[in-house]
């Protein structure tokens, strides 16, 4: 089958575990991109095997971080730009979705839907599917929001929880993406236990200032913008961590993903635990 006419970026640091299978995925592709944070497990071997080629990243520790510089500056060779994580895999009807959707003239980006693999089976619940992500655009039009904190302290030099802010108009794929970002718990307990920290120190600055170059708050906008004005509001309410649960849990219905959606559901409450006694830990640390 011919490649298509699309390039792809891969942030990476560490991956080998992940990388192959994910290049596997993306191998319809005429350019692949792996841009590298130094890695020292053999990433940058697994991508030159699996046909993509690397770019050495040095964070400074500012503005942009990963994927903000390779949209700015990798010489990319096609106009719509497709990014996906390591742990993340396109499924054969995603790949002809994309094939048909970067042939529109009359839009610059399109969502995808991951669902993500947690303890041997998907979730397909607990607000956790569907989960919408601007992946794929027009590489020039697009940028991920800007997040940062006077505190200092990030989730690492790659955006995470930011958004791509589009300049145009973007339509949604059905076929979902696969996610395998928590192989155990214990993954899961370490990256959420980075988050929290980052969300502690960006929460004055990221939720509740928000400027041109995030995304909006707005309880009648999009998906996200509805989800981003939510969680404003809801940091402002009391027993936090306990609502948290319950929203997943009983709102979001994570009780029809069975003993899985229990277990995410009350790491997503302890998670809402950390998030606000990290940002109390700060309080009385000024």
């Amino acid at each position: 089958m011919n490649k298509a006419p699309l390039s792809v970026l891969v942030p990476a640091k560490n991956e080998a575990a992940n990388l192959a299978e994910c290049l596997a995925t993306v191998s319809f592709a005429d350019e692949i991109i792996v841009v590298d944070s130094q890695s020292t497990d053999g990433t940058q071997e697994i991508a030159a095997t699996g046909g993509a080629a690397v770019v050495q990243f040095d964070w400074n520790g500012q503005f942009p971080r990963k994927k903000n510089w390779a949209l700015a500056n990798v010489p990319w060779r096609h106009e719509w730009l497709l990014i996906i994580d390591a742990d993340e895999r396109i499924t054969p009807e995603l790949e002809r979705e994309i094939r048909a959707a970067i042939e529109r003239a009359d839009v610059d980006g399109f969502y995808l839907n991951r669902r993500f693999w947690f303890l041997g089976g998907w979730i397909n619940h607990c607000g956790y599917f569907p989960s919408w992500n601007l992946r794929l655009f027009r590489h020039r039009l697009g940028r991920y929001e800007r997040a940062e904190s006077e505190s200092g302290g990030s989730s690492g030099d790659n955006e995470v929880h930011e958004h791509v802010i589009l300049d145009g108009r973007a339509e949604y794929l059905a076929a979902p993406m696969e996610h395998y970002a928590y192989p155990d718990i214990s993954a899961f307990m370490e990256k959420h236990n980075r988050y929290s920290t980052w969300e502690a120190r960006v929460s004055e600055t990221f939720y509740r200032q928000p400027g041109e170059a995030n995304l909006a708050a707005r309880p009648f906008g999009t998906a996200l913008e509805r989800k981003r004005w939510l969680k404003r509001c809801f940091r402002r309410a009391p027993f936090r961590p306990t609502l948290r649960f319950l929203y997943h849990y009983l709102w979001r219905q994570g009780f029809r993903d069975g003993y899985r959606g229990w277990v995410l559901c009350r790491l997503l409450g302890q998670y809402e635990f950390l998030c606000v006694a990290k940002e109390w830990e700060l309080r009385i640390g000024r």
